[in-house]
């Protein structure tokens, strides 16, 4: 029997931080494996999410790692979702420093244009025990993700606010490591990615590299 490959449904990369990862849910489906229920649960997912990983370290690693989940003629997908990190304070200063995660988002979006990849950002949640110099420096950050996204025509999907001022998320965070929320506060976190548009990029069609055709 030939088992022959599906282009059917999309093929999501999912690339980021420990967020993306899900750290701390109990459930161990974080705000990813939510989303793909309730919105897209024909497509094949990849989680790429790695703990304390910032915009650099995903820029580092992004494109061996989709580059071996991707299948010519299928319809291939990234979603990105980083910054929590780069704002973290270490030695006195950020991480990455605001114009340099911009930088790094950037490169990101040309990489994946040049790969035919529909792509989609989310941006980074807040970090309780971060503080208000940590959430200070996320709205710092936000519009110029935005703008970048703009310009490359990507959607972007606002959090840090709405997160900061969620109740369970911030309680949930608080009882936790202080930085990642319970499957309550993941569920809250997948309700915005969803209303901020997830479900209609994924059913949107197939990406420029789907018209290839089967390889």
């Amino acid at each position: 029997m030939t088992i022959r490959n599906s282009i059917d449904g999309p093929r999501i990369c999912f690339l980021g931080d420990s967020f993306v990862q899900g750290l701390g849910d109990p459930e161990f489906r974080g705000w990813v494996g939510r989303v793909l229920q309730a919105a897209a649960p024909a497509a094949t997912a990849f989680n790429l999410g790695v703990r304390r990983d910032t915009s650099a370290q995903v820029r580092h690693r992004w494109r061996a790692e989709v580059a071996a989940r991707t299948v010519p003629g299928a319809d291939n997908r990234l979603v990105l979702s980083f910054g929590a990190n780069d704002a973290m304070e270490e030695d006195g200063a950020p991480r990455v420093a605001r114009d340099g995660t911009l930088r790094n988002l950037a490169a990101l979006l040309v990489g994946a244009r040049g790969l035919g990849l529909g792509t989609l950002v989310v941006g980074p949640p807040p970090v309780v025990c971060g503080g208000a110099a940590h959430r200070d420096r996320l709205r710092e950050l936000v519009p110029g993700m935005a703008g970048i996204c703009a310009a490359f025509e990507v959607p972007f999907v606002d959090v840090t606010d709405a997160l900061a001022a969620d109740p369970v998320w911030t309680a949930e965070a608080a009882a936790g490591d202080g930085a990642h929320p319970g499957a309550g506060g993941y569920a809250a976190l997948a309700d915005l990615v969803l209303a901020g548009g997830f479900r209609e990029w994924a059913g949107s069609g197939l990406t420029s590299s789907a018209l290839q055709g089967e390889s």
